[in-house]
């Protein structure tokens, strides 16, 4: 991982994400969406939850941090939430299939950091290439408000403490 180039106090970035946003077409799994883009510039006066995965699918993110966001969605809204996103390195056809077998409707978007490019301009990716899985972004989180970085944590070894859905709640 390269070093944190983003604190608290700051401004993010703007950043272009693919997505395919939901609809009821896509509900039965016949249809793959259209891929469009989505700018940090949408997250302007709204408070935003940002969460990040190594990877759609796998292991950790797919078990243990993106369940426990959908599951506490409610208290997320309770807290003036409103908008919850997850982000990571996969294309948005996989982002969109991963929420849809979640079950996140348009609960969480899913957002694709191709090449983590956004992240790693932020000094939040990580280099997998000896895993087989090139560089992604890293696991962590992120509240901002009207565009300012409220909070933002790394996690330090392998799981899910300081980006998980109960210490991002707390922060709020």
């Amino acid at each position: 991982m390269t070093s944190l180039k983003i604190s608290v106090g700051d401004t993010i970035p703007k950043g272009n994400f693919g997505i395919v946003p939901y609809t009821e077409e896509l509900a039965d799994h016949s249809a793959c969406g259209i891929p469009t883009i989505l700018s940090t510039d949408s997250w302007k006066g709204k408070k935003v939850v940002l969460f990040s995965v190594p990877g759609a699918f796998t292991p950790t993110c797919h078990i243990n941090h993106l369940p426990p966001y959908l599951a506490k969605y409610k208290e997320f809204k309770d807290k003036g939430v409103d908008v919850i996103a997850v982000i990571a390195a996969n294309d948005p056809f996989v982002m969109s299939g991963w929420g849809r077998v979640e079950g996140l409707t348009d609960k969480i978007i899913t957002l694709s950091d191709s090449s983590a490019a956004w992240s790693g301009s932020l000094g939040l990716s990580v280099d997998l290439t000896e895993r087989g899985m090139g560089i992604r972004t890293a696991r962590y989180a992120m509240i901002i408000d009207d565009l300012v970085v409220k909070y933002v944590e790394v996690e330090p070894a392998p799981g899910v403490t300081v980006s998980g859905a109960d210490a991002v709640l707390a922060k709020l």
